[in-house]
């Protein structure tokens, strides 16, 4: 281990007066309380008289104040200033490694680990920047290759919502499907997680809320078109199906966790997953994220809006930090239940999870067209695309809980039924002053005479 010594410190302080252009480099990681004894007092005075007069102190300001000869003649900056700033980020590392373990005591007695792994992480991070970023001008196609190669576009096996997104969701996104109690959230992601493991992705799913052979049965269903209710009676069958499906498909592990579960609970899942499997996951799918809670437990599980900040921010850095595709839902509140354009204010628990995720997709539905076998999304978010405020429809089979796309020829007679009614309902409007009846068949009269709440109904289905 490196002896941090008074001379190297003298050093440090001499190479940050000798060049302004240094202490300008290295300003972001520079702390007194790295230094000791009066060398603490001038790194001060550096900081507070450089931030008041934009300028450093000389060494005879530093002597007289502190009766200190600060060196400059050993201080050879053109050629060993590379040294230097390799040098004093070593030695802020450290210093900073080492006060966030000795503040760490007492919370390590209380077991209050998260914020010691909170600092020690902190600490860790502390450095020089290095990454100037992207000249955008300089390699057009290199970029975008990159962006496609690297955490690009991975398909969700619905073609409609790829379109919306550009290709589908990017691995370090938080990826969001709200929808009120019994909306098909987690219908949603179970499907997703099936379409991701068919494709090749090494999936894994983590519920919160049903058990693991429930969830298993379902995509039982999804994958074989056995209905729920026969598979059982057809047990070879749907086993034979699955394992032959297996072989060509990606792993999809499948987890229950105890709610209020948090981000290092999944992180230390995952990390136990791939030492005893020997597979990293490409997936993550969680089911949902509102039954989490934040690594700091002091946060206040009543206190809605702060715990899903919390939740929402440390869930989108560990899918950043693992690299993962990241897909959870979320609950819609009490004033969506007689809505059909959701917004941002019918997020249980506030905007806070709106501002940190990077594609909401809000989940539409009715009795009418659950028959009519029929899911819509509404796009409340997207950070990568020009989808917000836009819909699409979707296509589920009671039978086998499968979501998929609609044929070219379903879509053209589902838009064709709703221009119907459209123009229906227009007409309705221009003659709504004329007291002649509609001549229209009874169904369609019916239908239309509900006002202004199936109008807005309408709309979205158009």
């Amino acid at each position: 281990m490196k002896n941090y010594t008074k001379e190297l410190e003298d050093l440090f302080i001499g190479f940050m007066i000798k060049d302004g252009e240094l202490y300008v480099r290295c300003q972001n990681i520079i702390n007194s309380e790295f230094f000791s004894g009066k060398n603490r007092d001038i790194v001060d005075m550096i900081i507070e008289y450089s931030d008041k007069y934009k300028v450093l102190p000389t060494v005879e300001q530093i002597k007289a104040t502190h009766g200190v000869n600060v060196d400059l003649e050993n201080v050879d900056v053109a050629r060993h200033s590379e040294w230097f700033l390799d040098e004093f980020q070593e030695f802020s590392k450290y210093k900073s490694l080492e006060k966030a373990i000795l503040t760490s005591a007492e919370d390590i007695e209380k077991g209050n680990y998260d914020l010691v792994e909170k600092r020690v992480k902190e600490a860790s991070e502390v450095g020089l920047p290095k990454n100037l970023g992207v000249d955008y001008f300089e390699d057009p196609e290199a970029r975008l290759m990159l962006l496609k190669d690297s955490n690009g576009q991975n398909s969700t096996g619905w073609k409609t919502l790829d379109d919306k997104l550009f290709g589908g969701f990017n691995k370090g996104e938080l990826n969001i499907f709200a929808g009120g109690s019994g909306s098909g959230k987690s219908l949603f992601l179970q499907n997703l997680s099936l379409n991701w493991a068919l494709a090749g992705l090494n999936v894994v799913y983590v519920t919160f809320e049903l058990s693991e052979e429930l969830v298993g049965m379902r995509l039982d269903t999804m994958l074989t078109g056995t209905p729920s209710k026969d598979i059982f009676k057809n047990l070879e069958d749907v086993n034979l199906k699955v394992k032959m499906a297996g072989k060509k498909a990606g792993n999809l592990q499948i987890t229950y966790m105890g709610s209020g579960s948090n981000a290092n609970s999944l992180k230390a899942f995952l990390k136990e997953y791939e030492i005893q499997t020997g597979i990293k996951a490409d997936a993550l799918v969680i089911d949902y994220m509102d039954l989490m809670m934040p690594n700091d437990r002091r946060v206040s599980p009543s206190d809605l809006f702060v715990k899903d900040k919390y939740v929402s921010e440390e869930m989108r850095s560990l899918a950043k930090d693992l690299n993962v595709l990241f897909v959870t839902a979320s609950q819609l509140n009490r004033a969506s239940v007689e809505e059909v354009e959701f917004d941002h204010s019918h997020i249980s628990g506030g905007i806070s999870k709106i501002n940190t995720a990077d594609n909401v997709m809000g989940i539409y539905t009715s009795g009418p067209m659950r028959e009519r076998g029929q899911y819509q999304l509404q796009f409340m978010k997207t950070r990568s695309s020009s989808g917000v405020g836009t819909r699409i429809n979707l296509k589920f089979d009671q039978s086998t809980l499968r979501i998929t796309d609609f044929t070219e020829e379903e879509l053209e007679q589902h838009e064709s039924r709703s221009d119907q009614i459209y123009d229906s309902l227009s007409n309705l409007n221009k003659t709504s002053n004329v007291s002649k009846p509609l001549q229209s068949d009874p169904e369609d009269h019916d239908f239309i005479a509900k006002g202004a709440s199936l109008q807005k109904l309408i709309k979205k289905l158009s």
